[in-house]
């Protein structure tokens, strides 16, 4: 097969390992900047342009999409739909992950366990607002920050509101969520491929903070999941329309619940610490699938 790696570094330890897992597959692997591509979009000819030439002969994508740049990497692997070409995540779903409070709303009608989350735009609904989610303390979080940036912890009703309005008054939407005591610190991390966990990780907060995430310092732990954690991570995955994710869960005194769907998991943590081999997981899964692309309907 012909794969093509949306990213923008093919030195980033992601890109690098999906490269390494197709090429040692015996597949024809090629890292494109996808900000540095242009469209064609024509009724009958549709075309991705890179460097001048069009991007031919690709049977499989596999994007990943930095989170500032989602909506010009999703019309890049929308042009790809639109030749008949296969993606590991559809632009579609890496748009519907993307926005947290859509995700959320989706997982919810589902019934998928989540924390008590309220969401709301003027100043003056704050205390209403802080009630919702069964008072302080309580995590407020910014609709689009990522790596654990945005996220505030809110220990007293004082607090929540003088962090809210802060936030608003930058004309920023923000999340307001229950806080998780009995999860310490804690999250896991399960990793989808297709209809499978093929790996997980437990993420533990650095002293004196409640964020686990990698970037903030926290650090990595081997877990077992149970079958229930297994089965919820699948589900999340799914109802977003993601064939490839990184699925957050917090270990809640009524069970696991979500915290986040991402689209463009990084692989390094991961594969070191559960020594699963992502990379190649997820270029076996296009070799099952890159033949049956699914219909874009917008």
């Amino acid at each position: 097969m012909k794969i093509v790696i949306l990213s923008r570094k093919p030195s980033l330890y992601s890109t690098r390992r999906l490269r390494e897992a197709g090429e040692g597959r015996g597949h024809d692997v090629q890292v494109i900047d996808y900000l540095r591509c242009y469209m064609n979009i024509t009724a009958h000819n549709p075309q991705v342009i890179f460097r001048g030439e069009p991007i031919q002969g690709v049977d499989a994508i596999i994007p990943r999409i930095g989170a500032s740049q989602t909506f010009y990497g999703t019309a890049v692997v929308r042009q790809f739909e639109m030749m008949g070409v296969a993606s590991a995540n559809s632009s579609i779903a890496i748009s519907r992950s993307r926005d947290k409070l859509r995700c959320l709303q989706l997982l919810s009608r589902k019934g998928i366990g989540l924390p008590v989350t309220g969401f709301a735009h003027a100043t003056k609904d704050v205390t209403g607002l802080i009630h919702a989610v069964g008072g302080p303390p309580l995590v407020v979080k910014l609709l689009e920050g990522t790596q654990g940036i945005g996220v505030v912890l809110a220990e007293t009703e004082k607090a929540a509101e003088s962090v809210i309005e802060a936030f608003r008054g930058l004309d920023a939407n923000i999340l307001v969520q229950e806080f998780i005591k009995e999860a310490d610190g804690s999250d896991l991390r399960c990793f989808v491929v297709g209809e499978r966990v093929v790996a997980a990780m437990k993420r533990v907060a650095p002293r004196g903070d409640f964020r686990a995430n990698l970037h903030r310092g926290g650090r990595s732990e081997k877990v077992k999941l149970t079958p229930e954690e297994r089965a919820i991570a699948v589900r999340a995955a799914r109802e977003m329309g993601l064939r490839v994710a990184g699925v957050d869960l917090l270990r809640s005194k009524h069970g696991p619940v979500v915290i986040e769907v991402n689209s463009s998991p990084g692989l390094k943590g991961i594969e070191e610490i559960s020594e699963v081999d992502v990379a190649g997981r997820i270029i076996e899964f296009l070799e099952r699938h890159a033949q049956r692309p699914r219909q874009v309907n917008g």
